[in-house]
């Protein structure tokens, strides 16, 4: 080969990758803004929607990283690299961390599906999964409550998901309901008209709805009551200690009294 076919050589493959090298910097240019832009639009989306931010992170980041990892497989394609083999692989290796992270992947996918829709929010006292307290953290992958008794409990998504949830917060008002039975031998209508005034004694109960006093039943050894008031969720406590204490007291003081489980027996003696 001649010094000029060498030369031409030289320049044309010079030229040839030139071309290419200068259209991938173009590619890639244009990939991280069209990934800033989709996730920025994707982010600014889902932030008007209300989705927690957590999420919102994730899911901007990764599409963004899968954007960029679209147009890089599509610059080795520029280079004659076949990048069926790279799928394939890509493919494999997702599988794989897949099988070797599912239950990793279900708590995952569980913590999406709460912060997507939300059953409850931090600060809420909720007793979910057997455990009862008020949420500190819900991340993607758990969620930890505290317990009255100040114990941080930390619970995968899944078994969050898994089972029905109670959130005492979501409603701002909740009914008081404080069950007691009565001797058979008081009045209907006194019995009621005590256990009113025993309600209307109690500070921060709410008059909207009305409270109710209601006859539930005429059992073994009592005349059974429900009495049912409206408190604040954050006066529930509160507001059922002391009625408690105050259906108590006025029951004492009109003479009603509370009995105790009780049994008849009856002895028939037999005469020969």
């Amino acid at each position: 080969m001649t010094f000029a076919e060498i030369k031409e050589y030289a320049s044309t493959t010079v030229l040839y990758f030139g071309a290419r090298v200068v259209g991938v910097l173009v590619l890639l240019i244009v990939a991280w803004i069209v990934a800033g832009i989709v996730a920025h639009l994707l982010a600014g989306t889902m932030r008007k929607a209300n989705i927690d931010k957590t999420l919102t992170r994730f899911v901007s980041r990764l599409a963004r990283w899968c954007i960029l990892i679209l147009f890089s497989l599509a610059c080795l394609g520029i280079f004659g690299i076949q990048t069926t083999s790279f799928a394939a692989v890509i493919g494999a290796a997702g599988l794989a961390i897949g099988l070797a992270f599912q239950g990793a992947l279900s708590n995952f996918a569980a913590g999406a599906m709460l912060l997507v829709f939300r059953p409850f929010k931090v600060g809420d006292f909720v007793e979910v999964a057997g455990q009862t307290g008020t949420v500190f953290a819900l991340d993607l992958v758990t969620t930890a409550i505290d317990t009255p008794d100040n114990r941080r409990i930390v619970i995968p998504n899944k078994s969050v998901f898994d089972t029905v949830i109670q959130n005492s917060s979501y409603h701002p008002t909740r009914r008081v309901d404080v069950a007691v039975g009565t001797e058979y031998t008081a009045d209907l209508d006194r019995t009621r008209q005590v256990l009113l005034e025993a309600v209307q004694s109690v500070p921060d109960y709410l008059s909207e709805p009305e409270p109710a006093i209601v006859l539930l039943d005429l059992g073994p050894s009592s005349i059974d009551w429900s009495v049912r008031v409206w408190a604040n969720a954050s006066d529930f406590g509160t507001v059922k200690q002391a009625l408690i204490a105050a259906i108590k007291n006025h029951l004492d003081e009109a003479g009603i009294g509370i009995p105790y489980p009780q049994m008849e027996i009856h002895n028939h003696a037999i005469s020969h």
